[in-house]
């Protein structure tokens, strides 16, 4: 059951004095916080050695935390096991790609693939479950914290090899089989048994790309079974509370739908700033939203993160200030704190949860700021939280999102695969899905991401496939029956499951849905493109393609861009932002789909009868009333730099 939008805060109560827990409560309360997440980085005080269970402190601190109204959130500590643990498993450890095992001293270190330490995992997961699951502050569950954190989805460990090669005899079969769907005979690579397999790194050369891709799914699925037995001993003690996970920005190293199947709520940790600091956005985008973040990237992963919790999704760490982690850390414009809050509600966030409630004076993360200095006074975050709660009592904005009408598919094994085989550098699912959202997000229309596994495309306008890997079963039915606009590519559907080349060449659809057939490839430097027609350009992937189809674009060499047949298009290469623009708007046009006249860093979205507009420019801007608004609740046409305003629409939708 979801609940009304509220807001949160992270907290560390095992840093500071008791005498100060009171104090931070009631102070919470006031900013109007309601959930309070704890205890994910605490497993060396619940349990300072094996067996000393000291459990005590963190009842106290839900105690003090609960007497104020405030409903916590506990993290289970497996991200950061201590010390005596790694003594007592001292082979729990990762091993990275160069064969050299990590160490003690920061974070996440621990392989996946290690059932020692998992068994030690549901040991805690189970002491904290019996102790306080029936103390009546506690809200929720979050397991574990930032899975994968860090390059840590991957370990080139012997328990890697092991569950690898067990995880490859459950898949296949018989080593024949393996030989035959890998293509084993080139370069004599053909295996007489399992136990002969080896882990994809310290090759000669590039390994066999799908040995690559399987040891990266099962690298996945590692993690999606590591947070299984956690999601089942907390279910097991408290069935109406939510268990909880907090994912990452721009972070594919697993798939996150699969491991959500054992979760009732994502959530993500949205740093606007530091996100785009450490992306491969272009220099004038960094340039231009320093001090915001990009526009559409804490977007993107809102209506992601939607999907990936079944409809259900917080922000559990939200940035208030400056961070820590990139190379230059750039203090947010006055009021993006509140402006990244009212976005995540637009998105249909439940609770948004402000990291963290005081900055720490010592350790890895001193200078990464909180909504309190390190002598507790206010930093500017604080005030703007409070600014969210009382504008959100105002508002009375409430429940689910509505569905949009356009859809993008997005696909972790298609991220796998073209990092494994990207032929052009830099050639990426992820940005080509990015690109095309940020297109059509300009325009103010809202959008919803679907997994590869989505068997229909019903009640969209319009719907983007970019840069699949291999065709599901799925999304081969939902195609078929879709009646919308559909767009497909570039590279999409070019390799089976198995990493080869199919019979049918690229985008291996039947002729009756799409006459074209992909002749040749074309993979050209990042600082070459070719210009299209009309404007925009190509760059990095180029396809010649054979086609009965309409051809709606082409580039100045004359080699299709776009090409048509009924309602599916097919996107023959990769694009800048300007040729995107051009087939967002062009697909919106045949669409016939209603858009918002937005003034340029100004975004919006829909949700429970209001239109919540965002300004990430540095300057303001001026709205043009939409004909379905029937006023101003917050703000008005006037929107300053980092500014909010949220619009009354004349009938929800």
């Amino acid at each position: 059951m979801s609940i009304s939008p509220t807001l949160g805060v992270c907290y560390y109560p095992e840093h500071w004095p008791e005498e100060w827990w009171d104090k931070d409560a009631a102070r919470m309360a006031e900013v109007g916080i309601k959930y309070v997440r704890i205890g994910e980085f605490a497993w060396s005080r619940l349990e300072p050695t094996p067996g000393d269970l000291q459990l005590d402190w963190m009842i106290r601190a839900m105690d003090v935390l609960g007497k104020h109204g405030l409903k916590v959130v506990v993290g289970t500590p497996t991200a950061t096991p201590p010390r005596w643990m790694v003594d007592k498993h001292p082979d729990m450890l990762a091993v990275d790609a160069r064969g050299q095992r990590k160490g003690f001293g920061s974070r996440r270190h621990y392989d996946f693939s290690h059932l020692p330490y998992r068994e030690e995992s549901a040991r805690i997961t189970q002491i904290l479950a019996d102790a306080l699951s029936d103390h009546p502050a506690l809200g929720g569950w979050q397991t574990d914290n930032e899975y994968g954190c860090h390059g840590t989805t991957y370990s080139y460990s012997p328990a890697a090899l092991e569950g690898f090669r067990k995880w490859l005899a459950d898949r296949y079969g018989s080593i024949e089989a393996l030989n035959q769907a890998w293509g084993n005979v080139f370069w004599s690579m053909e295996y007489n048994s399992f136990d002969q397999i080896d882990l994809p790194n310290l090759l000669v050369c590039e390994p066999n790309p799908i040995h690559d891709l399987d040891f990266r799914r099962y690298s996945s699925d590692q993690v999606s079974a590591f947070n299984k037995v956690q999601y089942d001993i907390l279910k097991a003690k408290r069935p109406d509370l939510p268990v909880i996970h907090n994912f990452m920005s721009r972070y594919t190293e697993f798939d996150h739908y699969d491991l959500a199947e054992t979760l009732d709520v994502a959530s993500w940790d949205s740093y606007p700033i530091g996100h785009l600091a450490v992306s491969d956005e272009t220099e004038d985008m960094k340039r231009q939203y320093m001090r915001q973040g990009d526009p559409d990237n804490a977007a993107f992963h809102h209506d992601l993160y939607r999907t990936v919790g079944h409809g259900r999704w917080w922000v559990m760490e939200q940035q208030p200030g400056p961070v820590n982690w990139a190379k230059f850390n750039p203090d947010p414009l006055p009021g993006m704190a509140r402006l990244w809050a009212w976005e995540a509600f637009a998105h249909g966030a439940e609770v948004v949860s402000y990291f963290r409630w005081r900055q720490a004076p010592f350790a890895q993360e001193q200078m990464h700021a909180g909504l309190l200095r390190p002598d507790s006074e206010p930093a500017p975050a604080y005030g703007e939280a409070s600014q969210v709660a009382e504008e959100l009592k105002l508002t009375g904005l409430d429940g689910p999102v509505g569905k949009a009408r356009v859809a993008l598919v997005f696909d972790y094994d298609s991220e796998w695969a073209w990092e494994v085989q990207p032929q052009a550098q830099g050639f990426k699912h992820g940005a080509h899905v990015r690109d095309i959202y940020a297109a059509f997000r300009k325009h103010g229309v809202d959008i919803d991401i679907l997994s590869p596994k989505t068997k229909s495309f019903a009640g969209y306008d319009i719907v983007a496939i970019p840069a699949l890997f291999a065709w599901t079963e799925e999304l081969r039915e939902a195609v078929a029956a879709f009646e919308g606009h559909l767009l497909i590519g570039p590279r999409s559907g070019s390799k089976t499951k198995n990493f080869s080349i199919p019979a049918r060449l690229g985008p291996d659809l039947s002729p009756n849905l799409l006459d074209a057939r992909v002749m040749r490839v074309d993979s050209i430097p990042a600082h070459v493109s070719v210009t299209v027609k009309g404007g925009g350009s190509t760059r990095l992937w180029r396809e010649k393609v054979e086609t009965r189809g309409e051809v709606v674009m082409e580039d100045n060499e004359g080699v299709p861009v776009l090409i048509s047949q009924g309602k599916l298009f097919y996107l023959t290469a990769s694009g800048d932002r300007a040729l995107m623009q051009r087939i967002a708007d062009y697909l919106i046009a045949e669409a016939d789909l209603p858009i918002l006249s937005l003034p340029a860093g100004v975004r919006a979205r829909s949700r429970g009868g209001f239109r919540i507009y965002v300004n990430y420019s540095a300057s303001g801007a001026t709205l043009s009333p939409a004909a379905d608004e029937s006023g101003y609740v917050i703000g008005g046409t006037e929107v300053p730099a980092a500014g909010v305003t949220v619009a009354k629409l004349a009938k929800a939708g």
